[in-house]
């Protein structure tokens, strides 16, 4: 597997096909978090009760708007990214366009920081809502243990 770099040097010698790629990954990945945010949706409405608890309400409240905050952004960064996709003819297209091949590849390397930057919020999000159902889910065990 290339590892590729989000260098601005590096990004220069990105051959459209790697540039292809690397964006329909993103595409993949974005979708999937699509998904899991529907599950996450489903894991809050499961512990609603739990969650508007007083000792986990600013935490739930911070959760929901971070869920909010990232499928908002989860969208426009799919919409750009297919936008991207179809732009991707400047490359291929044979024609000796310097100006907008080299627009081109900057737009993918802010591409690149941006999607990067949403995945490493949206780990925290998963992070911080799956330690928050599993010390809901603990006390409640203990709740059903005790007599």
């Amino acid at each position: 597997m290339k590892i590729i770099s989000n260098t601005p040097k590096h990004i220069e010698w990105l051959n459209a096909e790697l540039m292809h790629e690397e964006s329909s990954r993103w595409l993949s990945e974005l979708r999937f978090i699509k998904d899991e945010e529907h599950f996450f949706e489903d894991l809050i409405k499961l512990f609603t009760l739990q969650l508007i608890d007083t000792k986990n309400f600013a935490n739930s409240i911070e959760i929901v708007s971070l869920i909010k905050l990232l499928r908002i952004k989860n969208t426009e960064l799919v919409n750009a990214i297919m936008i991207h996709e179809k732009e991707l003819k400047i490359m291929v297209d044979g024609k000796n366009q310097l100006q907008e091949e080299a627009f081109y590849k900057e737009k993918h390397r802010s591409l690149l920081i941006a999607v990067k930057k949403y995945f490493k919020e949206y780990r925290k999000l998963k992070s911080q809502v799956f330690k928050t159902v599993k010390g809901i889910m603990k006390t409640e065990k203990q709740k059903h243990l005790l007599p």
